[in-house]
């Protein structure tokens, strides 16, 4: 009996503390969510820098396919002054691709900017009317509590952010040594889609598979969370299986013969990731200024020697030379 009474005592304390668990996990979710739980995650955990010495941004590394990002960003600015800095995301309209679960779902899409030392992301205050209506439900984060000048956004949902805009501060040198007029790089990284390698190295359900082995496949089980196991047997009658996520479609029955290397599913990959390079100039007011009388001083200088020139002739005209 006392027996029993331990061991039913067992039981209602590991229930308790599973259900205890689960309000912990569904109270953090749902009543305090973490922003820093979506994909970036993983780089941010993993990488210092998302940018590695190569000039790959890190995030290539998941979403290995290549599609094209642009950027647009002034040519120059001044110091302690709000610019914008727009990231487009192209992508056909009404893509869809594989969720987690297997199920049809929109693009969603992230950007990453790197900009340089001193730069950051303005402070609301600074921002303009016209800023607030092109962010609005646009959340920024920074990479790390270290580095304010590098900015993520997403996921978001792709279909109302193909264009997302970082409103950025620039630093003044005239209040900071530490920082100089001149040019710099900014480094800039968008994505769309979910990616085909998780950070483990395995694929995910949004890729192709292909056969491990060659022989026949004998059948195909699918499990109630919609995963597929393929088993092959060869000629010489060994047996093999492919574990297959929810979500892909085959392109083999039971029956077939496949050989190593052969497509088992469709490619349902639709998005992918792309980076690049822009430069931008810290100006400084009075260089501008300096530049300007300079010019204007070079203008005046060859004025008063043409109309020095045309003097001299006259007077030589005159005296018959």
């Amino acid at each position: 009996m006392k027996k029993n009474f331990n061991t039913i005592s067992k039981i209602m304390s590991r229930s308790l503390k599973l259900f205890l668990f689960s309000v912990f996990i569904g109270f953090s979710i749902f009543v305090i969510p973490q922003p820093t739980w979506a994909y970036p995650f993983w780089a941010q955990q993993k990488f210092e820098n998302p940018r590695e010495a190569t000039g790959k941004i890190v995030c290539a590394n998941c979403h290995v396919a290549s599609m094209p990002t642009r950027a647009e960003v002034p040519q120059a600015v001044g110091a302690d002054s709000v610019f914008k800095t727009v990231v487009e995301i192209p992508y056909k309209k009404d893509l869809q691709e594989i969720g987690a679960d297997g199920s049809k779902v929109p693009l969603q899409v992230g950007a990453v900017v790197m900009l340089p030392d001193g730069f950051k992301l303005a402070p609301q205050e600074r921002w303009t009317d016209e800023i607030k209506e092109e962010t609005q439900g646009v959340y920024f984060t920074q990479y790390s509590e270290e580095q304010e000048n590098i900015i993520l956004v997403g996921p978001l949902p792709g279909d109302q952010n193909r264009e997302i805009v970082f409103p950025v501060l620039s630093p003044d040198p005239r209040k900071d040594s530490n920082y100089n007029f001149g040019k710099y790089s900014i480094h800039v990284g968008g994505n769309r889609g979910r990616g085909q390698v998780y950070p483990t190295g395995e694929k995910s359900n949004n890729n192709l598979f292909t056969a491990t082995n060659s022989g026949t496949i004998t059948s195909i089980e699918t499990n109630e969370d919609g995963t597929q196991i393929i088993n092959i047997n060869n000629e010489e009658g060994e047996s093999f299986t492919e574990n297959l996520p929810a979500g892909t479609s085959l392109l083999i029955k039971e029956g077939d013969t496949v050989e190593k290397g052969a497509k088992l599913t469709e490619d349902p990959n639709v998005g992918g990731f792309g980076q690049l390079d822009k430069e931008i100039v810290l100006q400084s007011k009075a260089r501008v200024i300096g530049m300007i009388i300079f010019f204007i001083g070079v203008g005046l200088s060859q004025i008063m020697l043409v109309l020095k020139k045309k003097q001299v002739e006259k007077v030589q005209a005159a005296e018959g030379i």
